[in-house]
């Protein structure tokens, strides 16, 4: 069974009835994770396809479908399964063209609302994930990989929201566990009732070299409300390092049941 089929029955066992409450508040498109859960009895889906291309010691094109499940069991907790779905890589070095195509791995998380916003105060997020070796051989990762993540989102003057996200994990290579760290700042402006933008700086790995070194991103984007339930994203990333992708391209669409 594929991972397109595991989210599907999922969300048809879950979704439940309509609540009256605020528009939906998606992970998507930035690196930074909402503050917010999505509440209790709610589901919501994000889901996207993801571009990569690296022009380092050689050239590499990557293509994935990133998923995210959100499932409420309580108002302040939500329970999330994640992976990055279908997976095709193509490679071409020395003039030797190659290509892998698979799943990658699942992680299952859990999320925590930990402090709503007042005052100069932020609104708090608390997110732990463990992300299994499940996907295809060529995209599996090496046993279990924990992180934990905080967010804290500030509203400003003139419609403006921050979020800052610092976090560790855990991951294995030849040499064996190691540490590393997350970091992520976004601005995001309103710029309607609909529609808002943002900019962004992610760091998903701070590392040292012998570990694969740090990976830097920056980011440029926009996500649109359909309806209080549908949103509609996308975004475009740029690499500062050799070590992470030159140009990414996301197209995403999330629902919330």
């Amino acid at each position: 069974m594929n991972h397109a089929a595991i989210f599907a029955a999922a969300l048809a066992l879950c979704t439940g009835a309509a609540h009256a409450q605020d528009s939906i508040q998606a992970d998507r498109p930035d690196f930074v994770e909402s503050s917010k859960v999505v509440g209790k009895g709610r589901v919501q889906l994000e889901t996207s396809a993801l571009l990569e291309r690296d022009h380092g010691e050689g050239r590499e094109r990557t293509l994935s479908t990133p998923t995210l499940l959100r499932i409420g069991i309580a108002e302040a907790f939500e329970l999330r399964v994640e992976t990055d779905g279908r997976m095709v890589r193509h490679r071409s070095e020395d003039g030797v063209r190659m290509s892998e195509a698979g799943y990658g791995d699942t992680a299952l998380g859990l999320s925590w609302h930990a402090l709503d916003a007042e005052g100069s105060r932020p609104s708090v997020g608390v997110h732990l994930a463990a992300e299994l070796a499940s996907g295809s051989r060529a995209f599996r990762g090496e046993g279990v990989r924990p992180s934990l993540r905080v967010t804290g989102e500030w509203d400003l003057p003139n419609e403006l929201t921050l979020g800052v996200m610092p976090g560790i994990g855990v991951d294995r290579d030849e040499t064996g566990r190691y540490r590393y760290g997350i970091l992520g700042i976004v601005l995001e402006k309103e710029l309607g009732e609909r529609l808002k933008g943002l900019v962004e700086l992610a760091l998903p790995r701070i590392a040292r070299g012998r570990h694969g070194g740090t990976e830097a991103r920056f980011d440029v984007g926009a996500a649109y409300l359909l309806s209080k339930d549908v949103q509609v994203d996308a975004m475009l990333s740029r690499g500062l390092n050799s070590r992470t992708p030159d140009i990414a391209f996301t197209i995403g669409l999330s629902i919330r049941r």
